[in-house]
């Protein structure tokens, strides 16, 4: 076991977990084989499991070859786990992933490299698959527009801005520690949670961080491998991801009144947008041409197309289901208390 004084650690890594120790454990050895050219620590935070996850982390101690600490946190969410780790974290750069990944050996460094190069606040970089099963057709194994569904990303052999066409994604982040005392934590009301597939938590806190002054880049040399199990490799589960999509995306606009199209772009003044039973007019009309695409791509024969227009269908429901339950709503939500906390 090592252990690291608080003073001496640069980099802190926080993983979020529920119920899959079993996962856990080879992602623990992934990380065991890092090559950091600093102290590290790892924070596995515990967010209400039932099976043998403190168990694992406890006996995993002994042998790890950096300071590893278990915590618990019983407020359901992954962002509530995130922020308990991240308050807790020693590391003057804190890294965020999961519980199924495999890190490159030089993950650590290539982050503050990134940090240093590009003269930003945060970056992240690519996540590539590894298929639990067989990969459909329909789903690109070379990116595409599917792969955020699963947690996949890679923006090609250059860096670029995180924004606009290119938002980050959690499971592959690094922020020097300022980052959070400057735009706050993860907002809790928005991030994923077991039985939901919520997920604007990264989104809504990169509009934060540009409020903020803040600036993050994507950097191709910081790559983790992310584990795609079989059953997220069917059209079931991608509706399902639209919906919650949705769902998600309609919370962040009762918050910010941003486009639900593409949040980053937004451009219009909502207060002078019409508004059908509070979803804005121009997304009816999306509706409507995404059902003609349907039915169109079907009779051509072009059943990939077909189902790209049914999953912004799903996304619509979604959107509808949460702008009918926040119609009464008539402010922004209020900004959770974990969100603000760190904050100068």
């Amino acid at each position: 076991m090592v252990m690291e004084s608080a003073a001496s650690v640069k980099f802190s890594i926080v993983i979020p977990t529920y119920n899959r120790a079993s996962e856990l454990r080879q992602t623990l050895a992934s990380l065991a084989k890092l090559k950091a050219s600093a102290p590290w620590e790892v924070i596995v935070v515990d967010n209400n499991s039932s099976d043998d996850t403190r168990q694992l982390v406890q006996q995993a101690v002994d042998t790890f070859p950096a300071t590893l600490r278990y915590l618990f946190e019983s407020n359901v969410g992954r962002s509530s786990a995130l922020n308990t780790g991240i308050r807790a974290a020693n590391g003057k750069i804190i890294a965020t992933t999961d519980d199924d990944v495999r890190v490159e050996s030089d993950w650590l460094d290539q982050a503050e490299q990134g940090l240093e190069q590009e003269k930003c606040d945060f970056v992240g970089g690519k996540v590539l698959p590894i298929w639990l099963g067989a990969r459909p057709a329909w789903i690109s194994n070379y990116g595409g527009r599917h792969w955020s569904v699963i947690a996949l990303l890679d923006y090609g052999p250059k860096p670029v801005e995180f924004g606009n066409r290119y938002p980050p994604l959690g499971v592959n982040l690094a922020f020097r520690k300022h980052a959070f005392e400057r735009a706050g934590l993860w907002d809790s009301k928005i991030g994923r949670k077991a039985g939901t597939l919520l997920g604007q938590e990264v989104r809504e806190w990169g509009m934060r961080a540009r409020e903020a002054g803040l600036r993050g880049m994507y950097v191709p040399g910081m790559v983790v491998h992310h584990v795609i199990p079989q059953d997220r490799l069917n059209k079931r589960y991608f509706r399902r991801w639209f919906y919650w999509h949705g769902v998600s995306r309609a919370m962040l606009y009762q918050q910010r009144k941003i486009d639900m199209l593409a949040p980053e772009e937004t451009g219009l003044d909502f207060s002078k947008v019409p508004h059908i039973l509070g979803v804005p007019r121009y997304m009816y009309r999306k509706l409507l041409r995404s059902a003609g695409g349907i039915l169109g791509a079907k009779l051509a024969g072009k059943s990939g197309e077909s189902f790209d227009h049914e999953l912004w269908v799903w996304f619509f429901l979604g959107m509808f289901r949460q702008r009918w339950k926040d119609r009464h709503l008539t402010g922004p939500q209020s900004e959770s208390s974990d969100v603000s906390e760190l904050r100068t």
